[in-house]
C-alpha cells in the first residue's frame, strides 16, 4: 500500500522542506474541504428544488434531519461556483499610458478586481491577480480562470470571443457588440450621439482552447460597463448560477452610470442570456 500524503510528508528529513510540504498540503486539505461542504450544500438545495422534503433526503442520505439542516445553513454558499473553485486567477490588462507610453492598469479594472475578490473571499476562495501584458499574450489553458479583456487589447481574446456562437465584437468605427440570433447591435452611449451615460458589457463562460475546461471572461465597452458587470455579479451571482451553472454561456450587461464618478448606477442583463448548449 502506497504511504498516505502525511506519512510521505512526515517522512521528510530535511525540516524546512518539511515545513513547506506540510503547508501546502494543509493549504490544498483546507480548499478540499471547501469544496466539499459547497458541494454537499449544493446538493441538499437541488434535491429540495425537486420537491423532495428535507426528512426525505436525510432519510435516502442515512442522515438525521437536523444534519441536514445544519448542512443547508452553514459552509460556502453553491452560488460561488459560478466564479470558479479554490484558487482563481483574475487577469486584468495593461495599457499604454498616452503621455509617455509606461504600461498602467486602469483605475476601473483596480477597483473591479479588488470588488471582485472580495466577492470571492465571501464564498471561502481565494484570488490571484496578474496581468494580461502588453500585446496581449496571455495562457488561457488554466483552471479557474477569470479574463477581463477585450479583443481590442488582446488577439488571443480576440480569437476566443470569436467561438461565441451568438454574440460578436464588430469594430463600426467604435466597437459594438452585435446579437446575431436578433440582429440588435448594442452602441455605447458614450459614442453615440447625443452622448449618453450608458454602457454595454460582455459577459461569458467560454472554451478553453485546448477543449479541457472553460474560461470566465467580461468586459465593457468602455471601462464603465466592467464596472457593471461586476455589480451585476455581486448582486446576483445566484440568479446566473441558477441560470447558467458552470456551463458556457454568453450575455449583454447594460449599465447606466453615474456621468460624474462613472460608478453604475443600474447594471441588468439586456440581451437573453443564452446558454451555448441549447445553442
Amino acid at each position: 500500500m502506497p504511504p498516505s500524503d502525511i506519512e510521505r510528508i512526515a517522512a521528510i528529513d530535511d525540516p524546512y522542506l518539511l515545513l513547506r510540504a506540510a503547508t501546502e498540503r494543509l493549504n490544498a486539505a483546507q480548499q478540499e474541504v471547501t469544496e466539499l461542504a459547497r458541494l454537499r450544500r449544493r446538493v441538499i438545495q437541488e434535491l429540495h428544488a425537486q420537491g423532495m422534503s428535507y426528512a426525505q433526503i436525510a432519510q435516502a442520505a442515512g442522515l438525521t434531519r437536523g444534519r441536514i439542516h445544519q448542512i443547508r445553513h452553514t459552509g460556502p454558499a453553491p452560488e460561488g461556483a459560478f466564479l470558479g473553485t479554490g484558487t482563481i486567477t483574475l487577469a486584468t490588462p495593461l495599457k499604454r499610458e498616452a503621455t509617455n507610453a509606461r504600461p498602467v492598469v486602469a483605475m476601473e479594472d483596480v477597483a473591479a478586481a479588488k470588488r471582485l475578490e472580495d466577492l470571492a473571499r465571501g464564498f471561502g476562495l481565494s484570488m490571484e491577480l496578474e496581468h494580461v501584458p502588453l500585446g496581449g499574450e496571455i495562457d488561457l489553458n488554466r483552471p479557474n480562470l477569470i479574463v477581463i479583456c477585450g479583443p481590442k487589447l488582446s488577439p488571443v481574446m480576440g480569437a476566443l470571443y470569436e467561438t461565441d456562437p451568438v454574440l460578436e465584437w464588430v469594430k463600426d468605427g467604435a466597437w459594438t457588440l452585435r446579437d446575431t440570433r436578433t440582429g440588435t447591435t448594442y452602441r455605447s452611449g458614450s459614442d453615440s450621439d447625443p452622448v449618453r451615460p450608458i454602457d454595454y458589457a460582455y459577459l461569458g463562460r467560454l472554451p478553453r482552447p485546448d477543449g479541457k475546461g472553460n474560461v470566465l471572461v467580461f468586459t465593457g465597452i468602455h471601462p464603465q460597463g466592467t464596472l457593471g458587470v461586476v455589480q451585476l455579479i455581486t448582486t446576483e451571482i445566484a440568479t446566473l448560477w441558477g441560470q447558467a451553472g458552470d456551463g458556457r454561456f454568453s450575455t449583454v450587461v447594460g449599465v447606466e452610470y453615474d456621468p460624474q464618478t462613472g460608478e453604475p448606477v443600474t447594471a441588468e442583463l439586456t440581451s437573453p442570456l443564452y446558454r451555448h448548449e441549447d445553442i
